[in-house]
């Protein structure tokens, strides 16, 4: 017997047991849980200032390390003495990881031609702000479109994920923020770090999981003015978004997203039993990305050795990649490798300049390095994927204000539409486009088309509806 068929039996022997035990549907719906605004920060409410601040990327006055050494200093000493890289076996290319050949020539670029000045210039060319949310001091880009006459302006909430950043969002912001020839409407973007990522605070306890976050921000955006407003999201973001628009859908105009995933046991019992008959589940033309399970679950465990550390012990790899910008830059990029194209394992240079250039890339790692953000960072798995999070069945509450899913091509994760119907109950945008899991770093021009075309569709909805 087969792989497959013994998760299909196994699966539905789980979930019958389940459902006997307890004597519940597969199809109740459980009410929307009642979140509290945790506080999370490191300060006494009491004495919490609200006040939004401008803020700019200033390494050398505002961030030093606290050896004393600037940061700028350390990081060129740390490179020009990193220990030689073990030789790769012959061969592999990227397939035990980022060939240490190719991390050479990024590290060399790093310590020769990368130029921190230039690119806090390049990063500080959006209006950015801090603002406290339950105790947390959050970062955040605020750009509005120039050109507005004759055309309406969406609020947009941007989210990001990892081991990404706003940096992902540079070259969409100008897009979503242009208005386009024959459409009535422009965005005013509103892109924050997440809690614990580059430069938003982290919580100081635990608990702060993806649904938490989802709280925060629908604070950030009332703290802000915002009532009502778009959503996008891709990785964290994706699920954050998605939290959103399940617990606060009076506030959500519409919620799009580039990684769309439903992980409850109706939703997992239909992708297994489309193992035995795809068709009842998957279109022809979409089959190949879902199916056959068996491929799909040896990718998983091929690429997820990551999910499973960070989940459990954050803390211990955050030492070696908070301590180490060769480490950092190595676990960061490799997954720029593979998660834009499975195939680039089997390139010498890891398919990275195809789709990025080393500057770009290099912004992200040191959007972590500058920050020492990369421990709070992964901590996000850990506070996610713990029996308190579980508990709370956000996932099996659908989503009811209009949704877009975009599905790349090389997403880690890949649903059918009647998978992502369980939970997006009114689903108007579904979209399969060209490119990887990184869509707005990726492919903005893409990306940005297929929001603009999402929102033309909700814009039509609520005018019909006036």
């Amino acid at each position: 017997m087969g792989v497959t068929k013994v998760l299909v039996i196994a699966s539905i022997a789980v979930v019958l047991m389940a459902v006997y035990l307890k004597g519940k549907s597969l199809f109740e719906v459980p009410p929307l849980p009642q979140l509290e605004d945790t506080w999370w920060g490191p300060r006494d409410p009491s004495k919490e200032d609200g006040e939004i601040r401008p803020f700019k990327i200033n390494v050398s006055d505002e961030v030093i390390c606290k050896t004393f050494f600037q940061i700028l200093k350390d990081l060129q000493q740390r490179l020009a003495n990193a220990l030689p890289f073990q030789e790769p076996l012959e061969g592999v290319k990227q397939h035990y990881g980022i060939n240490t050949h190719l991390l050479k020539n990024i590290v060399d670029f790093w310590r020769t031609k990368y130029n921190w000045r230039e690119r806090e210039k390049f990063l500080n060319q959006y209006p950015q702000f801090t603002v406290s949310v339950q105790g947390l001091r959050i970062h955040y880009l605020h750009v509005k479109p120039k050109e507005t006459k004759g055309v309406k302006v969406l609020p947009l909430l941007l989210l990001h994920g990892w081991p990404g950043s706003i940096r992902e969002f540079y070259e969409i912001i100008p897009l979503l923020t242009t208005p386009q020839k024959g459409r009535d409407f422009v965005f005013e973007l509103i892109v924050p770090s997440l809690p614990g990522y580059g430069f938003s605070e982290a919580a100081v306890g635990p608990g702060l999981g993806a649904i938490q976050m989802a709280v925060v921000f629908k604070n950030l955006m009332a703290r802000l003015g915002y009532q009502k407003y778009y959503l996008q999201g891709g990785d964290w973001g994706a699920v954050i978004v998605q939290h959103m628009s399940t617990l606060f859908p009076e506030r959500i105009i519409g919620v799009h997203s580039n990684m769309c995933v439903i992980h409850n046991t109706l939703s997992n019992l239909k992708w297994f039993l489309g193992s035995f008959y795809p068709s009842l589940i998957v279109s022809k033309e979409l089959e190949h990305r879902v199916y056959p399970l068996s491929e799909k679950f040896s990718f998983f465990m091929l690429e997820f050795g990551y999910m499973h550390l960070q989940c459990t012990k954050p803390d211990t790899v955050g030492v070696a990649l908070r301590d180490s910008p060769v480490g950092l830059a190595a676990y960061i990029l490799e997954k720029f490798t593979t998660w834009t194209n499975p195939d680039w394992k089997d390139l010498d240079d890891g398919g990275l300049t195809k789709k990025y250039s080393l500057t770009n890339l290099l912004d992200n790692v040191m959007i972590y390095w500058v920050s020492r953000s990369i421990t709070t960072s992964m901590r996000l798995y850990a506070e996610t994927s713990n029996k308190a999070q579980s508990s709370i069945p956000i996932d099996r509450i659908p989503v009811q204000v209009p949704s877009g899913c975009a599905r790349f091509s090389h997403e880690l994760f890949i649903q059918p539409d009647f998978v992502l119907r369980g939970k997006y109950n009114n689903l108007i945008h579904i979209s399969d486009l060209e490119g990887g899991h990184f869509a707005a770093f990726e492919a903005p021009e893409v990306l940005s088309e297929d929001v603009f075309a999402f929102t033309e569709k909700v814009e039509a909805l609520r005018e019909s509806s006036k």
